[in-house]
């Protein structure tokens, strides 16, 4: 927490307006859109939830595809099969990490020729860093499917000088407890389509329908934000550039310390915009670094030093298991030799030290 934040939920309990909804709800909704460049915003329950929301407003239903990026988190692909609706996973391309412009190409003409074109492609921005957004929205408006940007990583980072998630036809953030800002939990659904934002805000509010009695035409849910964690969001929305200067003070920390050995290399940064470094990831050869990252994982953890590996890629899981998948070497490949360095911003220099000793140590 910045300290910014108890001032907005201090004024939800003198007013008592806890929830549901309320002024900071709409003021969070108003701050966001303007920070991001969006026209219109709603603040929901999790970023899954603003998947789902966008999906049912674009008519996915059952028997229906939808173009996934495979290295992410299972949240990105699951609202799709809340819809009974299938996930096509396409691999990563390697200057950003994220979906491959040219397989995606490939999956659309081939999908194309056969008639049975995807329902819309759901591109996640990972780990802090854009993709290809021009390349990728190109592909998809030439064949009129929707582009649904997954930002949930990437709030506070820049595409050619804009904020990832205003592309598309929607684009979700998460306020997750680990993300780069955080409402505990929490998401955010921007769009310039006030229609789509405006069904949204019906169904994630039980879609009832404007009458005095309770009367509902179609199915809805308990998705909105309280009043409460809304608060927490605005202030927290105050200190995103801080926080996104700090992750990437934090990333030239790890970069200077480890860059020399043989065989450690960081994520890159994509020539098109700015990496906020949400998270600071390696990649191990083994070959070279005389180590795997297994090893060095399990040698920090040794240390009660929590490091992760990178997302197991969606057709890799076995609940997605008979799922299409295009390409993926690229991805299982940056899952069997990524892992994910503690990159919290209160971390002092003392702490990212400790977790660099641990690692030149292993040479």
């Amino acid at each position: 927490m910045s300290g910014r934040e108890m001032q907005y939920v201090q004024e939800a309990f003198d007013s008592n307006w806890i929830a549901p909804l309320g002024p900071n709800v709409t003021a969070f909704e108003q701050e966001f859109a303007a920070k991001v460049g969006a026209k219109h915003a709603l603040a929901l329950s999790a970023g899954t939830a603003a998947i789902h929301l966008a999906l049912i407003h674009l008519g996915v239903g059952p028997g229906d595809e939808v173009i996934v990026s495979t290295l992410t988190f299972a949240a990105s692909a699951n609202p799709v099969v809340y819809q009974g609706a299938k996930p096509v996973f396409i691999d990563s391309e390697r200057t950003s990490w994220n979906m491959d412009p040219d397989l995606l190409a490939e999956t659309l003409a081939r999908k194309a020729r056969q008639g049975r074109l995807p329902k819309a492609v759901i591109l996640v921005h990972l780990y802090g860093q854009t993709a290809d957004i021009d390349r990728i929205l190109a592909i998809c408006n030439k064949y009129d499917i929707p582009l649904i940007e997954d930002a949930a990583e990437a709030l506070g980072a820049r595409y050619k000088g804009r904020s990832p998630g205003v592309f598309g036809k929607a684009g979700i953030f998460s306020f997750n407890g680990n993300k780069i800002i955080t409402t505990s939990g929490g998401g955010m659904l921007v769009s310039d389509d006030a229609e789509l934002i405006a069904h949204a805000r019906k169904l994630a509010t039980q879609a009832r329908d404007p009458a005095p009695h309770y009367q509902h035409s179609e199915i809805g849910y308990n998705y909105r934000m309280s009043n409460v964690l809304a608060g927490i969001g605005r202030g927290q929305l105050q200190a995103l550039d801080d926080r996104v200067r700090r992750k990437r003070e934090i990333f030239e920390s790890y970069r200077r310390a480890l860059g020399d050995l043989p065989g450690i290399d960081f994520m890159p940064e994509a020539p098109w915009g700015l990496h906020t470094r949400w998270l600071t990831v390696i990649t191990v050869d083994p070959n070279r670094f005389g180590a795997t990252r297994e090893d060095i994982r399990l040698a920090l953890e040794a240390e009660n030093i929590e490091s992760r590996p990178l997302w197991k890629p969606m057709h890799l899981q076995p609940v997605f298991a008979g799922c299409e998948a295009v390409g993926g070497d690229v991805a299982e490949s940056l899952f069997t030799r990524g892992l994910c360095l503690p990159s919290g911003t209160a971390m002092s220099q003392s702490d990212i030290d400790r977790v660099v000793g641990i690692i030149r140590s292993m040479r």
